[in-house]
């Protein structure tokens, strides 16, 4: 499990190591988000040399990136559970993140990593904050943990 300070380490190279193709939202709770990253990313330096495979730090990287885009701006990572890999992910893969927000806990997202069609990771990235953004059809809705109920 990884815990927010833990995460916080690798905020450094967001952004400057992969290139988001397109983001769509298929319905109001979920992202699907294609990204690349760059054989140059520094990233597969040494990880491993002569077999790159993208650290799986990176990938729950761009599963936070992709929740950001959503709406989710401001969030930090308080909990990752339940993460699996399955696949290696190599430099100029195109990578699908879908990451959906679970209907009882507006903050927490099970998300997959897939890559040529295969998962390559999955898991749950639960958020610090208690209110969520999200953008629906057309205009901003609040989601907080207790539903919206006062």
């Amino acid at each position: 499990m990884i815990r927010a300070g833990e995460a916080e380490a690798l905020k450094p190279m967001m952004g400057t190591w992969h290139s988001l193709i397109r983001i769509s939202r298929p319905d109001p709770v979920q992202v699907v988000a294609e990204w690349v990253v760059n054989a140059d990313s520094p990233w597969f330096s040494g990880h491993f040399p002569g077999n790159p495979i993208l650290p799986g730090i990176a990938q729950l990287g761009m599963v936070l990136d992709a929740i950001q885009e959503f709406g989710h701006r401001e969030c930090r990572v308080s909990e990752i559970k339940k993460v699996r890999f399955k696949q290696m992910i190599r430099p100029n893969d195109a990578i699908t993140i879908m990451a959906t927000c679970r209907g009882q806990s507006p903050t927490s997202y099970s998300f997959r990593v897939m890559v040529k069609g295969q998962v390559a990771c999955t898991g749950l990235l639960i958020a610090e904050e208690s209110s969520v953004l999200f953008r629906g059809a057309g205009s901003w809705q609040d989601h907080t943990t207790n539903g919206g109920k006062e």
